[in-house]
């Protein structure tokens, strides 16, 4: 079978042209007038050969949505990609969308005409991208090729996506290699452009160097904050962070990584690479010695944590455990969210909080994110559904001795509500 006649940047139209006719007689099962691309052609072949029958309305998961956006681990490198692609978003033609390792579409942003135009083909927010479930693009063909990918007109799988023109590519979890989502600028096929595919790789590496950057960054803040307390305790123990990657360990042998449980928390456990621990949380991390004969490993722990307000200009956290002491510095928002807890043991929902902050119910969105930051940086000191300390937690909280110094830049509602109640 001869080869195209013509590369896609060289004569777009003439491309298209020859795609749609290779299409129509692969897909009917007789000889095509030339060869899709090695990638293209490899797509389809792996469609046709496993009978997968792509469906032109993509499977939609809205309810889970958050928490597929939180488990991604592409949270932080969003603003990353946006700046690094706004010059083709900018131009109105074009939709950026990000997907996680399953092609799942996560964010997506553009003009509301192309928006418009995604939603026709189903290219939503909540929707399975997948190649095997909506056949040959570039989001789902990235994921399958492990490398970036642009998709041209008739070389999608599906006819109804033959006006469209997507080029994805893959970002990697540094620190292991695995592909953790997607980078895809779409649009109509006459805005096809042979730089673009370029581009999009290049800030899917960009987006892999920031969270390099910022694993570094955190283990090494985890590092200085725990060394002393490692050096204090005397006994074999390191500290890991939420995803058990070691910032330092003492009088023991040097683990990379550590498998940590799924609902990890203070107190004894079992962790498989070490045996039987006893946990105490750290910002951004955990605090675990191994635990002797002697250890009852069934003993409830309780942290106590103090919230100190008393210094307005300084607001903290400080925990004190069964192995040492440590203190945080609190951004305003962070302070007005604990601040809010504390004075609602009984927990309070998104909506609840969203009032407490910001005197308006519907921003969920900007506290369940908030909420994130919070539990990520003080591992199992919080608890969700509803938001609240946890019940491994014993709470103090300081306050300003004239309380109307409570947090002075704060406009909270909550906050103006508690300068206004008197020390019991």
């Amino acid at each position: 079978m001869p080869e195209p006649a013509v590369a896609v940047g060289e004569d777009p139209r003439s491309y298209a042209r020859l795609m749609s006719a290779v299409y129509d007689a692969t897909m009917a099962g007789h000889r095509a007038p030339a060869r899709p691309r090695e990638v293209i052609g490899d797509s389809w072949q792996r469609l046709l050969a496993r009978g997968i029958e792509p469906s032109d309305t993509p499977v939609v998961e809205t309810g889970g949505l958050e928490a597929l956006r939180r488990a991604s681990g592409l949270m932080e490198v969003l603003d990353e990609i946006s700046h690094g692609l706004e010059s083709l978003v900018a131009d109105g033609e074009n939709i950026l969308v990000v997907a996680d390792a399953q092609g799942r579409v996560l964010w997506r942003s553009g003009s509301p005409a192309v928006l418009s135009n995604a939603d026709r083909l189903g290219f939503v927010e909540g929707a399975h991208w997948g190649e095997g479930a909506v056949g040959t693009n570039a989001i789902g063909t990235a994921l399958a090729a492990q490398r970036a990918v642009q998709v041209f007109s008739a070389e999608h799988f599906l006819r109804s996506h033959h006006s469209w023109t997507c080029a994805g590519a893959p970002i990697r979890d540094p620190r292991t290699g695995q592909v953790i989502g997607v980078v895809d600028v779409s649009g109509p096929a006459a805005t096809v452009h042979p730089t673009t595919i370029a581009l999009v790789d290049a800030v899917a590496r960009l987006a892999e160097s920031h969270l390099r950057s910022e694993h570094d960054r955190t283990l090494n803040r985890l590092r200085a904050l725990a060394a002393p307390i490692l050096a204090r305790m005397g006994t074999p123990a390191l500290a890991v962070d939420t995803e058990g990657w070691v910032a330092a360990v003492d009088a023991m042998p040097l683990h990379n990584r550590i498998l940590l449980p799924d609902q990890m928390g203070p107190g004894r456990v079992w962790l498989a690479t070490l045996g039987p621990c006893a946990v105490e949380p750290l910002p951004g991390g955990w605090l675990v010695r191994l635990a002797d004969g002697d250890d009852d490993a069934g003993a409830p722990h309780v942290s106590q944590v103090t919230l100190d307000f008393a210094d307005p200009d300084k607001p903290s956290l400080r925990l004190t455990g069964e192995f040492g002491c440590w203190r945080h510095d609190l951004s305003l928002r962070h302070a007005e969210i604990l601040c809010a807890l504390a004075r609602s043991p009984q927990g309070r929902s998104a909506p609840q909080l969203a009032e407490d902050l910001y005197g308006d119910r519907s921003r969920v969105v900007t506290v369940r994110a908030e909420m994130s930051r919070l539990r990520k940086q003080f591992v199992g000191l919080l608890a969700a559904q509803p938001y609240r300390f946890a019940s491994s937690v014993g709470l103090t909280v300081c306050y300003p001795q004239d309380r109307r110094a409570l947090l002075p830049p704060s406009t909270a509602p909550a906050i103006r509500a508690a300068r206004l109640e008197e020390d019991g």
